[in-house]
This record gives C-alpha cells, sequence and structure tokens, in this order.
C-alpha cells in the first residue's frame, strides 16, 4: 500500500463519514484540506500516529500468516494443502 493509502485510511478511520480532499496531485499531509467545518485539521502528529499503527497492524498481519503457515509445515502438512487452507 501507498503512502497515500495510507493517509487516506488513517483519515478515513480517524473521522469516518467525513470528506477530505487535497489542494494539488501531491496527496500529502502539507496539502490536506477538510471540506466539514464541523471537524478541525487533525495534526500531523496524530495522523502520522494512526498511519503508523496501520503499517504495524499490515506487518502484523503478514508475519501471522507467515508463521502460521510454517506451524502448518511444521505439522507436515504441503504446500499444495497449505494452499489448499489458506489460499495462498
Amino acid at each position: 500500500m501507498t503512502d497515500t493509502e495510507y493517509l487516506n485510511m488513517a483519515l478515513a478511520k480517524m473521522h469516518p463519514g467525513q470528506w477530505f480532499g487535497f489542494s494539488s496531485k501531491d496527496q500529502s499531509y502539507a496539502t490536506l484540506i477538510v471540506h466539514d467545518s464541523s471537524i478541525t485539521k487533525p495534526t500531523e502528529d496524530v495522523v502520522n500516529t494512526k498511519v503508523q499503527e496501520l503499517k504495524d497492524a499490515d506487518t502484523a498481519r503478514a508475519n501471522a500468516r507467515i508463521s502460521g503457515k510454517q506451524k502448518l509445515k511444521d505439522l507436515g502438512l504441503d504446500d499444495a494443502e497449505i494452499k489448499a487452507l489458506m489460499g495462498a
């Protein structure tokens, strides 16, 4: 996932249903526009913290998948059986 996708996902999780935009093609915090006057623009630190939480969660899921595959191999399953169970 790209940094822009993480930024958009973080904003959506922080303010569900709210619409944010960007003032240029450079979709970064610096060009972030809040289109709802009932909320204030979150600070860059708050947004970066949420982005990092999302990245950490993705990493944890990937690591759990790798660990799970290895545990299945340790139980004697072959790659075809693991793929049938996990879809990958």
